[in-house]
């Protein structure tokens, strides 16, 4: 085994031992995958502020995040399909997610359902929804989140409709995976993922296969998800979400300073910057060089978390001196999964917190709390000068 020292050292692991279409699912953005590239690529046009003979004794990363304790302001993004880059994969996260003392987002989309991912864990987990046409499906899954006692409800706003996702049409992505000669071909390289795939709890979505009549195959199940997103979701509907719920709600997918004055308006306790990863509107922001007009525009009337493009601890750290309080890491953990199990998933973790850790120190900060825009050096034209 290498020494890993970095999450791009686990994506080289991961890329050799997961089946191509899961790496390319992890590893793809919509369209032209502008955005998807300077989610990551933006992080680097902003630059640390060192400082030196300052006092770097009794550090600590600690912080809350919708008021939960946390080992480090980074919690595990929902991801769709986990399942699929290692045998029961939305497990193996969730439990070093809840060893490490940071949260875990289970996707409406995972394999591992609800009520599996809780039985496998001890602590509350958040659950990500997707509002769909169904309503009582919807008003049972929110249910069904209540009842596994699940602290959060993180609803998804930007996929109403799907982006164009070239790579996942061109490699036929289904869960399990079709066995056309191209996918069998790709399969014989990857026998060790087989092999752990075999004892697995499940290969299909645990939270949709049989909780939705008439879905009894991968086929049913593609023309039924293809047909539910609710393209009339609005912000009525959110309100009447976050009613049922009745708990913490996150909205994810603002990326714009507008939206996230919406979002207060019904009450969110966090929202999430976010471009779902480069996965839905291509030619969209970068969610970094989207924060710091939502931050001037609700300030601190909201938590206000990041996710998209995060590889990095020193990537986390300048998120939160631009002023968010929480970020979320998607495929980063994916990378240690698909390359180690639920080790790998702690090792991405233990990566970050160490670059965290280091880096903050090395600006001459000790809390979380101490982070701000002084310890950075941003381009003056970061924010931007567009018109609309």
């Amino acid at each position: 085994m290498p020494v890993i020292t970095s999450v791009a050292d686990l994506k080289r692991l991961y890329k050799r031992r997961a089946p191509r279409m899961f790496f390319d699912y992890a590893e793809t953005g919509s369209w032209t995958e502008k955005t998807f590239a300077e989610n990551t690529s933006d992080f680097t046009d902003i630059y640390l502020r060192q400082r030196v003979a300052v006092d770097m004794s009794g550090r600590s990363t600690a912080s809350q995040m919708i008021g939960q304790d946390v080992a480090m302001p980074v919690a595990l993004a929902p991801v769709g399909l986990t399942g699929m880059q290692c045998a029961d994969g939305e497990i193996k996260a969730a439990r070093a997610a809840e060893k490490f003392g940071v949260p875990f987002t289970l996707s409406t989309m995972s394999i591992n359902s609800i009520e599996e991912v809780a039985e496998a864990t001890t602590k509350p987990f958040w659950f990500q929804l997707y509002t769909m046409t169904d309503e009582d499906f919807v008003d049972r899954l929110i249910q069904r989140a209540k009842d596994a006692k699940c602290a959060a409800l993180v609803i998804t706003l930007d996929l109403q409709i799907l982006g164009q996702r070239h790579k996942d049409l061109k490699n036929g992505l289904s869960a399990p995976p079709k066995l056309t000669p191209s996918t069998i071909a790709n399969l014989m390289t990857k026998w060790r993922w087989g092999i752990e795939m075999l004892g697995a709890k499940r290969r299909n979505f645990g939270n949709i296969v049989g909780h939705v009549d008439g879905i009894t195959d991968t086929a049913d199940l593609g023309a039924w998800t293809a047909e539910s997103f609710d393209l009339t979701l609005d912000w009525d509907k959110v309100a009447k979400i976050k009613e049922k719920w009745g708990g913490k709600v996150i909205l994810k997918g603002i990326l714009d300073a507008d939206d996230a004055k919406m979002a207060l308006t019904v009450g969110a306790d966090a929202i999430i910057v976010s471009n779902h990863g480069g996965r839905q509107l291509d030619g969209a922001l970068s969610a970094i060089r989207a924060l710091p007009s939502i931050m001037e525009a609700v300030g601190d009337q909201v938590e206000v978390h990041l996710d998209s493009g995060i590889r990095s601890g020193q990537d986390v750290l300048k998120a939160l001196a631009l002023g968010a309080k929480g970020t979320y890491i998607g495929r980063a953990f994916i990378y240690g999964l698909g390359a180690m199990g639920e080790s790998g998933v702690t090792k991405t973790l233990e990566v970050i917190h160490k670059e965290l850790d280091v880096s903050m120190a090395l600006c001459g900060r000790r809390t979380i709390d101490e982070l701000d825009r002084d310890i950075l050096l941003v381009p003056e034209n970061f924010e931007g000068s567009w018109q609309a």
